[in-house]
């Protein structure tokens, strides 16, 4: 990537109702590797990553009743939710990229692994929504 902030792709999401049966479909008939799932977000959101090798497939799936993405889940069923870019570290994206005219959402969140995350607002890139993870 060209670009002063971003690194790469880190993960193409999906938001599932039900973990264990989207990985019936990506791993046991697509193939994919499971390389490790938790849940973050104070019990709130289990994510599961699969290898696609060079990147992952987040599967997003909310745990409870109030959950936002329970009602996107009502409103479009599972699917394609965001695209994840890596960064090196979330706290400067957070002030740099409105600079660069990609506003962001109001608040940084617990990603996988340690990591934390930020979602730009809807209006940085119209019809995609994206993520931004790292340190």
């Amino acid at each position: 990537m060209n670009h002063p902030v971003f690194r790469s792709l880190d993960h193409v999401a999906i938001v599932v109702p039900d973990t264990e049966a989207a990985l019936a479909v990506w791993r046991d008939l697509v193939g994919l590797e499971v390389l490790y799932s938790e849940v973050v977000n104070n019990g709130t959101t289990r994510l599961t990553h699969l290898d696609l090798g060079n990147t992952h497939l987040q599967l997003v799936e909310p745990l409870t009743a109030d959950h936002p993405l329970q009602a996107w889940l009502k409103q479009n069923g599972s699917g394609l939710h965001h695209l994840c870019l890596r960064v090196d570290d979330v706290g400067q994206a957070f002030v740099e990229l409105p600079q660069l005219g990609l506003p962001v959402a109001p608040a940084i969140h617990q990603g996988t692994q340690g990591k934390r995350a930020l979602f730009l607002d809807k209006s940085a890139a119209p019809g995609v929504q994206l993520e931004v993870t790292g340190k």
